[in-house]
């Protein structure tokens, strides 16, 4: 890939441990990646000759087809099937090789250039076809287009044959497509001539003629630096520009500007759809790398889709990839970059803005049961909702200290799941598979175990929460009826007893000093709060001793709650017609059904 100033890297598809590298003026190295030695590999010229002329962007490419082979561009086009050991020179001077444009070195007194930005009649886009290894593109930074059709016995010039290009343009780049040896594209820049207008054609006869990809209408800004073909759908291409990118879904006759992700109107210089993931990688000048995560949605932009007033577009499958933690700093030699998205992603089409009315995007189970609500875009085309696939977190009761090991609900279980689309009165329904992550050491009855038992401990957690805001409620209740009575009178006493042998009782299942295990001050609340966080971050099946310590610890909080149950059983009868018959109301025990009412009905 281009990456902008003089400089193009590739991977050796043969080895992994090698980058090949080149620097302005042909300056190619094959790299190792651990050791980090460079092995300068550039082809020389011959007996006789003066130096070969490279580009300060001096073109490489990995051939396509066959793993071992590389080609290089000066004047003449080298291909190498060994890594660089040696070299083949496959063509002759592709280039006008005009000799006004080669006086470089003739500064008029300045100093001479000695970086290769000044050197011309250079080769500047090399391209084998994918579909065919004897095929293969040549452009020239003085307009010439170049193609063979027998691996580099002969040449063709076609140029000539490409309508409305003015003088000798730079072509920025040839992209053979995928799908069939007889058709390409190519790009021409001609903004050192003034003209700043994007030219991309397209050849579907190996070149005998052209057609113009931009029409003038178009809306496409800058002059084009490279388009590229999708790989699998051919009327899909993508056109870098020096204000942007370009998408078109219909072969070139409709453009689009990407604009998506708070993407910047920059150079695009390069850019390739990963094979694997689909996708798009960009490389810019001077904004980075850029990806745009998984555009296989594009491809189902029919007409049809596209005169839709909303449709889901194909929902990939979700992988539930392992969560991993940790790790060891490695100095400078180490890249860090963002985790992989640990959601699923749902694409959706709206031929509009959504502006009345609800639009809203649930999960169902295969129960037909409701899983989760997530949030949606209302902005026109293409969208993309993202799910957790996870459930809610469990209720934690309010304490000293912060519970972070509760604060992230269980991760559901793997199979398929319906996607539901409410868009005002009309509703549209897809289905998306969530699949374990191919790496996983364990199987679907593991995670069946685990998610029994980071539920079953969401409950306690959920019942645990409300007993303390029924405790709570009848502490503050008792404390508050207290303060309406007089100091003197026995009913204010035996409500003070009431409220603090209540609040003695929360502490045996919350924490009340700040610090957890620090403080040595951790309760019922602390202990299953920790656990669940242990159960929760593994998605296999879990120990046996977090199965007995669920079980323990669900015993102890019965104990309590039956504490506080026993307690306000035989105190609040009577309190309640003490307080009733001098009408300061009576205290109320929250039933566990109405708290789980008022709390969105607790687990699912």
């Amino acid at each position: 890939m281009y990456g902008g100033d003089g400089f193009w890297t590739w991977q050796d598809p043969a080895d992994p441990d090698y980058v090949y590298a080149e620097a302005q003026g042909g300056e190619i190295g094959r790299v190792n990646r651990f050791t980090q030695q460079i092995r300068g590999i550039k082809p020389y010229a011959k007996y006789g000759e003066k130096k070969l002329r490279f580009n300060w962007n001096t073109p490489i490419q990995v051939s396509p087809t066959d793993k071992n082979t590389l080609y290089i561009g000066s004047q003449f086009l080298y291909r190498s099937r060994d890594h660089g050991q040696s070299w083949e020179r496959i063509s002759p001077d592709l280039t006008t090789n005009d000799p006004e444009k080669q006086k470089q070195e003739e500064s008029g007194g300045t100093t001479i250039d000695n970086s290769a930005a000044e050197m011309n009649t250079t080769i500047y886009a090399i391209g084998e076809s994918p579909a065919n290894a004897q095929v293969i593109w040549v452009g020239t930074d003085d307009g010439n287009v170049q193609v063979t059709e027998d691996g580099g016995k002969t040449w063709t010039n076609v140029t000539g044959n490409i309508p409305g290009l003015g003088g000798a343009p730079i072509v920025s780049s040839v992209e053979p497509s995928r799908h069939d040896s007889s058709t390409a594209y190519a790009t021409f820049d001609r903004h050192m001539s003034g003209d700043m207008r994007p030219y991309a054609y397209k050849t579907t006869d190996m070149g005998r003629t052209w057609q113009p990809l931009v029409a003038s209408d178009s809306g496409v800004r800058g002059y084009a630096h490279v388009v590229k073909e999708d790989p699998v759908d051919r009327s899909l291409l993508y056109l870098g520009t020096e204000f942007g990118l370009w998408i078109s879904i219909d072969g070139g006759r409709r453009w689009a500007q990407y604009k998506g992700s708070d993407f910047p109107a920059v150079a695009v210089r390069d850019l390739v759809v990963h094979p694997r993931t689909s996708d798009l990688v960009l490389a810019t000048h001077g904004r980075g790398i850029w990806i745009i995560d998984d555009i296989s949605p594009w491809r189902a932009l029919t007409p049809t889709t596209l005169n839709a007033t909303a449709a889901f577009l194909p929902v990939p499958p979700a992988v539930q990839y392992l969560q991993g933690f940790g790790g060891w700093a490695e100095g400078d030699n180490s890249y860090t970059g963002p985790s992989r998205p640990s959601e699923a992603f749902i694409p959706y089409y709206q031929k509009g803005r959504h502006i009345f009315g609800d639009l809203t995007i649930e999960i169902f189970d295969e129960d037909g049961k409701l899983v989760d609500t997530i949030a949606s875009s209302k902005r026109r085309g293409v969208n993309r909702a993202a799910w957790s696939m996870r459930l809610k977190p469990p209720r934690v009761p309010p304490a000293a200290a912060a519970l972070f090991g509760a604060a992230i609900g269980p991760r559901v279980l793997p199979g398929t799941y319906t996607v539901k689309m409410t868009k005002g009165d009309q509703t549209y329904t897809t289905k998306i598979s969530v699949t374990l992550d191919p790496r996983a050491p364990y199987s679907v009855e593991d995670r069946r175990a685990q998610f029994g038992l980071v539920n079953r401990l969401g409950t306690t957690l959920d019942h645990m929460s409300w007993a303390v805001d029924a405790i709570i409620g009848v502490r503050d209740a008792a404390a508050d009826r207290a303060g309406k009575v007089q100091d003197t009178d026995a009913l204010r006493r035996r409500l003070a007893d009431l409220a603090g042998a209540v609040d003695k009782i929360r502490a045996k299942i919350v924490a009340t000093k700040e610090g957890g295990m620090i403080t040595g001050e951790e309760r019922l609340r602390e202990y299953l709060g920790g656990l669940y966080g242990d159960v929760n971050q593994y998605d296999g099946r879990p120990t046996e001793e977090q199965i007995a310590r669920s079980d323990a610890l669900r015993r102890e909080l019965d104990d309590v709650v039956r504490e506080f149950t026993t307690l306000t059983s035989q105190q609040l009868p009577d309190l309640n017609r003490r307080l009733t018959s001098r009408k300061l109301g009576a205290i109320e025990v929250i039933s566990e059904e109405a708290w789980r009412k008022a709390n969105g009905g607790g687990r699912p």
